[in-house]
């Protein structure tokens, strides 16, 4: 059991704040309180109304015959192969994506970070894939990996000296759909990832750099001793924010397959099971738990980063 002195001595180290500090912190929450309110209230009444219609049997077409069944919508869901289905493939397209927007948008949030001229130029046209909207980059992909009208098939038939199948359906199956969808989120989304990067990167000392340089450090070790650890709090906003945005994925694979083959998603479950069977209940029960998923993976982020944001410094 921890003695009293060590107690009293662990409240003694923690900072305290100024006058100047507490008369911040209320003027804060002055100003932004009021809207703080309104949001909390605008986001809490859909998601508090969500739960309540989660607890019935409720058809839209038959509002009369709605009838109170507590938990069995989120029974019928946990036991549902088809859930899980969606579930996995929701997953796998929010692991492969977040890996690879972390790993090019390092990569490019470098070489921004190093060119002088001209920087804002080639910001400028790094941004360009996350300015387009997202419905009408799914159909440009849709349209460049269709047999009739795309041309990858043609590239590739190209690159591979005719070796590659002019004919080859990419939403034909299921990974050859996955690697479509994964590859235009990729491709829209790395961008946005650099940005937070860069910010990142912008916040490292140079001079511990240097210092590291001059120690002997290689390339690898400067990137992994120095510069990623001060980067914490940039890399956990945007894996944060992408493996969010990618778990409730619905566009792309709405526009390039429909949910066919096996590329169905958890929110393309509950726009099917909302709107198209206008089970309200169901669709209700899917949208909490996909809701709750969120609120599980943010903690997770939160907790294995062990990053303050609101501090001053990381």
């Amino acid at each position: 059991m921890e003695a009293p002195e060590s107690r009293s001595e662990a409240r003694e180290d923690k900072p305290r704040l100024s006058d100047r500090a507490k008369a911040e912190r209320s003027l804060g929450w002055k100003l932004a309180g009021p809207a703080f309110v309104v949001m909390v209230l605008v986001t809490m009444y859909p998601i508090a109304y969500a739960v309540y219609l989660s607890l019935f049997n409720y058809r839209l077409t038959d509002p009369a015959g709605r009838k109170f069944v507590f938990l069995q919508n989120y029974v019928t869901a946990f036991t549902d192969s088809l859930f899980w289905k969606s579930f996995g493939v929701t997953v796998v397209i929010t692991i492969i994506t977040l890996f690879f927007e972390l790993i090019f948008g390092f990569l490019i949030a470098l070489v921004m970070n190093k060119v002088i001229i001209p920087r804002r130029t080639l910001r400028t046209i790094v941004l360009i894939p996350y300015a387009i909207i997202t419905v009408v980059s799914a159909f440009s992909w849709k349209y460049a990996a269709q047999v009739d009208t795309g041309f990858i098939n043609h590239w590739l038939h190209t690159l591979t000296f005719g070796a590659w199948d002019l004919n080859y359906d990419w939403f034909g199956g299921t990974w050859s759909s996955i690697f479509i969808i994964c590859l235009s989120e990729i491709w829209k989304t790395t961008p946005f990832v650099s940005l937070l990067l860069l910010a990142g990167l912008a916040n490292v000392d140079s001079s511990l750099e240097e210092a590291a340089e001059v120690d002997g450090a290689t390339w690898w070790q400067r990137m992994t001793r120095v510069v990623l650890p001060n980067m914490k709090a940039a890399i956990l906003v945007a894996a944060l924010f992408r493996t969010l945005d990618a778990f409730r994925i619905y566009d792309n694979p709405f526009i390039m397959t429909g949910g066919a083959n096996n590329t169905t998603t958890l929110s393309i479950l509950v726009a099917r099971e909302t709107i198209d069977r206008v089970e309200i209940g169901m669709g209700s029960a899917l949208a909490v738990i996909l809701f709750i998923f969120v609120l599980i993976i943010a903690a997770i982020f939160i907790k294995g980063f062990k990053v303050d944001l609101t501090a001053g410094r990381s």
